[in-house]
């Protein structure tokens, strides 16, 4: 995982722990200060919401738990790895595509980010420059041409 993804689970934990739960836990005392419980929809309401973000903030402490931050001084850009960013051309019709490999979790299409479990950056693992590689894809098989590496 890069330094980048690890701090901002790091944030988002401490958001969610620090001022989400103990707003559902007002919540939940101020329904429950409401009187009959078992039809108090608000009380069953917020007592899901507080399952959500406690099950949510222990997923995260196990991933954090687990996570390696990688230093990106020890990678080399001469072959396509994790947190490499990838250019390439789709030799289809010549579009052209640039995309970070990253862990799972930090994984986001609009910024460029795709994971490393992902068909495309399984497919292009271990390529260099100029490497063709094809890549089967919901509508079919694309093949791509690496143009460049960096990090």
């Amino acid at each position: 995982m890069s330094q980048e993804g690890y701090d901002k689970l790091v944030a988002e934990l401490c958001q969610l722990e620090s001022v989400e739960l103990p707003q559902v836990r007002d919540a939940i005392a101020e329904a429950r200060d409401k009187g009959d419980l078992s039809e108090n929809f608000e009380y069953h309401a917020a007592k899901r919401e507080q399952g959500r973000l406690l099950g949510r903030i222990r997923f995260m402490q196990k991933v954090l738990e687990h996570a390696r931050v990688i230093d990106k001084n020890r990678l080399g850009s001469d072959k396509v790895g994790l947190l490499s960013k990838v250019g390439m051309v789709n030799l289809s019709n010549n579009a052209t595509m640039s995309y970070t490999i990253v862990s799972p979790h930090e994984a986001n299409l609009r910024e460029g980010k795709i994971s490393i479990k992902s068909p495309i950056a399984q497919a292009l693992m271990n390529k260099e420059v100029g490497d063709v590689v094809e890549v089967k894809v919901p509508i079919g098989i694309q093949k791509l041409r690496i143009e460049s590496i960096t990090l």
